[in-house]
């Protein structure tokens, strides 16, 4: 029967039907065979064959993906001093480096199952040791037909608006979680719970600690719940996280645990979209200093036509009041009792705060944060089909009053351009320029002289080797 019904495929497959009469049935039979082995399910475009009435579903799909992503960068000004804290030459206050990431995807599904693989490889161009090597991903997918899943193994958290839960796609080694994940999706509602618990070693003894390891976080635990309006164009989202560090300054085992809540909605009518966030933080840092933070974010979009679209926005994000960094040359931070910075844990930081990624990627001198207000304007042009075309204004300022400061971080321009070359190839290019105040080289412990440049380019292919079914 199943020599038949292989016989049968080839031979619609082929259209033999009006030769089958001259050929013998033996040697008809042995082509089947043949060209079955060779190509086994290559060419089949179909989810299914049908032949009168007889039916057979291809419910395997492998899948062999590709990322070459190149991007080099310049950068002038916004360097840190020197370690006697003295100001840099010009011809020293410049940057320029090659960055790459190459990734290869093996993707399996069948039915209710599904495994992924992700190699990858990131690095600066020369770079000693010739950059890192990881399974970015390597996970399982289980799933019922009544929408219940379970997803085991190191995986991308991908939420929302990224705000707080995301990839970080920006960077070349972007950011991936060895996680279990288990939810149901039915109808319009979606909950996920997630569980995470590190460790640095397989440790038959010695407790169990956990520092310097690829994690920020020694485990966590997070409650995903989304509901899509059935007559309205309006998503809400809330979420509940639980997330435990290991405390660096008191014996082993002593872990410290912050909690966060809060919501995320979008608003979508026709050619507008409104999305608004709020988030709490409370429970203890790994210092065990008790924590009160919060941030609110809102931004309105209106798409004029399918190539013209204008966005503006504002995101507060709470500082510490009394955070207190020296003068150049000073020593000392002053102490406070409590943590009022928010922290965005694992959330894709690069698109929020400017591109030039002063808040949020890199730490202000002292480890404390003042906060942030981040007003915002852009818009994004299509003028022909292959080419976009964006521009960003961003007004940044502390959240918190300084002392002997201004509130006035900088104003930040960005500009961007990006032109899809072929189906599998797109080159991107970006400017952003920022003025920067007194209140920044304070905060960073730089020197900006008022001007800083950064322009950046980048090659991205995503060849697609394999797709097959069967």
């Amino acid at each position: 029967m199943s020599r038949y019904c292989e016989l049968v495929k080839l031979v619609f497959f082929f259209n033999l039907q009006n030769i089958r009469p001259m050929l013998p049935k033996f040697l008809l039979l042995c082509l089947s065979e043949f060209i079955l082995f060779l190509f086994p399910v290559v060419g089949w475009a179909q989810d299914s064959i049908s032949i009168s009435n007889y039916s057979v579903e291809k419910k395997n799909k492998l899948t062999i993906d590709g990322q070459l992503l190149t991007r080099g960068e310049f950068r002038y000004g916004g360097l840190p001093l020197d370690e006697n804290g003295e100001v840099k030459k010009d011809d020293e206050k410049y940057a320029a480096f090659i960055m790459e990431r190459s990734r290869l995807t093996v993707d399996y599904q069948r039915d209710l199952f599904e495994a992924k693989v992700t190699a990858q490889h990131s690095g600066i161009w020369g770079q000693a040791g010739k950059g890192t090597f990881n399974l970015y991903e390597a996970w399982i997918q289980m799933k019922s037909r009544s929408g219940f899943f379970a997803k085991v193994g190191r995986q991308e958290l991908v939420y929302d608006d990224e705000r707080i839960i995301g990839n970080n796609d920006w960077t070349m080694a972007a950011q991936s979680h060895d996680v279990l994940k288990v939810g149901i999706e039915r109808n319009n509602h979606k909950a996920h719970l997630i569980l995470g618990y590190n460790q640095n070693a397989e440790n038959t003894n010695g407790g169990t600690e956990y520092t310097n390891g690829a994690e920020p976080w020694k485990m966590m635990q997070t409650l995903w719940y989304h509901y899509d309006m059935p007559n309205i164009p309006l998503g809400i989202s809330l979420i509940a996280m639980n997330v435990g560090t290991q405390n660096p300054t008191t014996e082993k085992d002593n872990n410290e645990y912050q909690q966060l809540v809060g919501t995320y909605m979008k608003y979508q009518p026709q050619d507008w979209k409104v999305e608004g966030a709020f988030y709490y933080q409370m429970g203890r840092n790994e210092h065990h200093l008790p924590i009160n933070a919060w941030m609110t974010a809102v931004r309105g979009e209106h798409r004029f036509n399918p190539n013209l679209t204008v966005y503006a926005g504002y995101d507060y994000l709470s500082g510490d009041d009394s955070f207190h960094v020296p003068p150049i040359g000073g020593i000392g931070l002053q102490q406070h009792k409590r943590v009022n910075g928010f922290n965005l844990l694992f959330g894709s930081h690069h698109q929020f705060y400017g591109a030039m990624d002063f808040f949020y990627v890199s730490a202000f001198y002292g480890g404390f944060s003042p906060g942030l207000q981040n007003l915002f304007a852009g818009t994004k042009w299509t003028p022909i089909e292959p080419l976009t075309i964006s521009a960003a204004y961003h007004y940044l300022s502390t959240a918190t009053k300084m002392t002997k400061s201004k509130w006035t971080l900088g104003h930040e321009i960005e500009l961007d351009a990006s032109y899809k070359i072929m189906q599998d190839v797109k080159i991107s290019l970006g400017y952003s320029f920022m003025v920067g105040t007194k209140t920044m080289e304070r905060l960073k412990r730089t020197v900006e002289n008022g001007k800083l440049h950064w322009i950046w380019i980048t090659l991205n292919a995503t060849p697609k080797f394999l797709n097959m079914k069967w």
